[in-house]
């Protein structure tokens, strides 16, 4: 019996709160209902639309990051092929340049070799040029020499000599002067 006693008091005490704060159930209840439709029409008009935004940003952010992670692979292929091609392009003009050296190389033997048979032909030439000057000083040289020997010889001897002996003793002045 206590315990209905205390729970009758228990009772009493809520509703003399209740009136209190000025609780009443018939406004209660129908707040509650309120909240319940505002909820719902809430759920059914705001939350679900928010939810479903909420849902396609998510995604598109996933492509986004699927798609940086393609660029960025893609990004790193075109680095290597293009690492590759400089490689190539660097191993070619290596390959030019040293075709280049050589070629150089080549072309200046061939000039020294042709600058060499040139200035062996000038030499040549030289010797050939200084061997018919010196023949053609010394011929020129016996024949003075002759004409000096007939006309010293004239002097010395104190006679005309003859073209028979002019002849004869040019030509012994030039064996002499050959031997």
């Amino acid at each position: 019996m206590n315990l209905i006693l205390a729970a009758g008091s228990f009772g009493d005490m809520i509703k003399e709160t209740g009136e209190t704060f000025g609780f009443d159930t018939k406004i209660f209840l129908s707040q509650v209902i309120s909240f319940i439709i505002v909820a719902l029409v809430l759920r059914r008009f705001a939350y679900k639309p928010i939810l479903a935004v909420l849902e396609e940003r998510r995604q598109r952010i996933a492509e986004g990051l699927l798609n940086a992670e393609k660029i960025k692979q893609q990004l790193a292929e075109a680095e290597q092929r293009h690492a590759e091609i400089l490689a190539k392009a660097n191993a070619q003009a290596q390959k030019m340049i040293d075709e280049a050296r050589e070629s150089a190389a080549l072309v200046a033997d061939r000039k020294q070799q042709e600058a060499t048979v040139a200035a062996e032909q000038i030499v040549a030439k030289a010797r050939e040029a200084s061997a018919i000057e010196h023949e053609r000083t010394m011929t020129e040289l016996k024949r003075e020499l002759g004409r000096l020997v007939v006309d010293t010889t004239a002097k010395v001897t104190g006679k005309v000599l003859t073209s028979d002996d002019q002849r004869r003793l040019q030509e012994e002045a030039s064996r002499q002067i050959a031997s």
